[in-house]
């Protein structure tokens, strides 16, 4: 007697297909509309596949997030998934050695922009809720805007907070390794104010410019760093400078923008900047915690994958949810290489994303709330 095959599983998720839907869409941040319509498209696929779950909006149009769940039991806590659309832009694609958005398939990875960070995650994220029992309390959110300060999550913050949030796992790229934490994030534009005169007769004028200068020549040695035994010592990176109009005019004012990374909270370097006299005004660009949770959670122990024993270099949406999540414990784990983000020729091994969809897969499906 023969068997008749089963049908093929028309609802099931093909992750190299999405990934590549996924890359080859553009969606840099502050592209409100490009990152607003990936979030539908994802909560479409999501909704074939996993009828049940309840959407909630975002209405903010400049930075949009929706927000997937379960229906509530007050009595069970959610496994809270955290993901990212948007990407750093490609300012160099002539330099790239396939197209940036073109989503090639090609040696086990999907090369492109935000084929590790974090398209890849997104697509295991979305595996596990999709293949996850309508009865276990889990929720996914997506985010925009992540990477120009978490705008997304923190338009999304207060919707977050009204649930009861047990566990969060933000997907970025760790090698699928569990990684406990990061450092929080400090942007200051640092401004100081000049006089303009001619050119020819700088000694009319007061130049900001200089005064600039002077102020960053000090702040490397003199800046209140701070050291932490998990995340390390603060640092910062004067990242972008501007001053001045033209050659022959001596600058009335100049500004840097400051990239600092945090420890704690960040009110003395914020202090240190405004307390210099060349300075004519502070504005924060971002105020983000850092985020750290213990090595020896219940919840960590249990995951499937080792903890790493030191934080990732850079930070995640998990710095606006450590603040909205009441002390549950958060992650940063999921597919792609550290190494490739923010890079030319971006890629995400193929590989990684199965094991991290099977891994997320196994996390629901044991999660009890």
């Amino acid at each position: 007697m023969t068997t008749a095959s089963p049908a093929p599983d028309d609802t099931a998720l093909d992750l190299t297909a999405l990934v590549r839907e996924l890359v080859g869409r553009t969606t840099v941040s502050g592209d409100a509309a490009a990152q607003q319509d990936l979030l539908g498209s994802l909560t479409e696929v999501l909704r074939e596949r996993a009828p049940h779950l309840l959407v909630t909006e975002g209405r903010d149009p400049d930075h949009p997030w929706r927000l997937l769940r379960t229906p509530a039991d007050p009595g069970r806590r959610q496994l809270l998934l955290a993901c990212h659309v948007d990407t750093v832009p490609v300012p160099d694609a002539g330099a790239w050695q396939r197209d940036p958005f073109g989503a090639d398939l090609d040696g086990g990875r999907v090369w492109g922009r935000g084929g590790s960070d974090m398209k890849a995650g997104v697509v295991a994220a979305v595996a596990a809720l999709a293949a996850a029992d309508p009865q276990t309390p889990l929720a996914l959110l997506l985010t925009s805007d992540e990477e120009i300060g978490s705008k997304g999550a923190a338009a999304a913050a207060a919707a977050v907070a009204e649930q009861p949030v047990g566990a969060v796992v933000v997907p970025e790229a760790t090698g699928n390794e569990v990684v406990l934490g990061h450092k929080g994030a400090l942007w200051l534009a640092v401004r100081t104010a000049g006089r303009a005169a001619h050119g020819s007769t700088p000694e009319r004028g007061h130049n900001a410019v200089l005064d600039l200068v002077a102020v960053l020549a000090r702040a490397g040695g003199a800046l209140p760093f701070r050291t932490d035994p998990f995340l390390g010592t603060e640092t910062w990176n004067p990242g972008v400078v501007t001053g001045g109009t033209v050659p022959n005019v001596v600058p009335d004012r100049a500004e840097v923008v400051v990239d600092m990374r945090t420890v704690t909270e960040g009110g003395d370097l914020l202090a240190w900047w405004r307390g210099q006299p060349e300075v004519a005004d502070v504005e924060v660009r971002v105020d983000l915690p850092p985020v750290g949770t213990p090595a020896d959670d219940p919840w960590v122990a249990t995951l499937p994958a080792p903890a790493r024993s030191t934080p990732a270099t850079y930070f995640t949406d998990a710095s606006v949810l450590v603040q909205v999540v009441g002390g549950a414990p958060i992650v940063v784990w999921g597919p792609g290489t550290p190494a490739v983000m923010h890079a030319r020729d971006e890629y995400v091994e193929l590989a990684e994303v199965e094991q991290a969809a099977a891994a997320f897969t196994d996390v629901a499906g044991r999660w009890d709330g």
